[in-house]
């Protein structure tokens, strides 16, 4: 439901006109263009995603409800709408739900006309955004699920705690000015003074450390092993092998009689000779 109202509140607030053009970018339900690929095609892009049957039902009762709570924020207003939804029978759901799956149908054809028209570059293109799209929303699953399960925020460092004590005292009109600034007056700073900071960022270290083997202690006893870090194995490094000078003996086997003799030496032909003379 969480994501039912995130979704509608962005929708509304790019129909409405009542949040910035970054803010939009986050929340938007609509397929965004390929990013860099500029498309000749009859439609000019690709088509949009068709509103689900949650979104047209939010769509028709967004007046009313606006009117009737006049001085209520957008997130309110569309928790009650959601609210409102949740509490709907199936059969006051099914005509919203016929209508989506209908604009889903259109959808698709649409859609199975626009890469028709692509080139190759293009469908690769288009194919990479939608990878990196849903890239991007597991791993915002990923960390939602991580802060519900109350997964330790990682240590800070020096300077991060810095800038979080001198953050609202420092000069600048936006948040990059602010920082570029901080980052000057850190620089500017004698290690004597960055001590302080760089202490407290070994002791939050430390806490990190500790809260993170309490939360995965948890996690092995509720079944979650998959989130536990992976530790790598050290690997020895292997003893080189030194190559010995003492050459090793190499048995003769004398013809006469089969005794097995020593050559100790390259002359070990001549040595063979004088046992056979000496026999005879």
């Amino acid at each position: 439901m969480a994501s039912l109202i995130s979704c509608g509140a962005g929708f509304f607030a790019k129909t409405l006109g009542l949040l910035s053009s970054r803010s939009l970018a986050r929340c938007t339900c609509v397929c965004p263009a390929v990013r860099g690929v500029s498309f000749s095609t009859s439609s000019g892009g690709p088509p949009k995603r068709p509103l689900t049957s949650y979104l047209r039902y939010a769509v028709q009762q967004w007046p009313a409800v606006a009117k009737q709570y006049p001085d209520v924020r957008i997130v309110e207003i569309t928790k009650k709408i959601a609210q409102e939804w949740r509490l709907l029978s199936p059969e006051q759901k099914k005509p919203y739900q016929e209508a989506a799956l209908g604009a889903r149908q259109v959808y698709k054809e649409e859609m199975t006309k626009f890469k028709e028209q692509l080139t190759p570059a293009q469908a690769a293109a288009l194919k990479e955004e939608k990878r990196q799209k849903m890239a991007r929303r597991r791993a915002i699953r990923k960390k939602r699920e991580l802060t519900m399960l109350g997964k330790p925020k990682r240590p800070r460092s020096a300077f991060n705690i810095f800038m979080s004590e001198h953050f609202h005292e420092a000069t600048g009109e936006s948040m990059q000015s602010k920082m570029k600034n901080l980052f000057e007056d850190w620089s500017k700073l004698r290690t004597s003074q960055k001590q302080v900071y760089m202490q407290l960022a070994e002791d939050d270290k430390i806490r990190y450390k500790n809260e993170m083997k309490s939360w995965e202690e948890h996690m092995v006893e509720v079944g979650r092993e998959d989130l536990i870090r992976r530790r790598k194995k050290k690997t020895k490094p292997k003893k080189s092998v030194k190559a010995k000078g003492n050459k090793t003996n190499t048995k003769v086997v004398s013809e006469s009689k089969g005794t097995e003799t020593p050559a100790s030496s390259p002359g070990t032909g001549k040595s063979t000779s004088r046992i056979k003379k000496a026999e005879e």
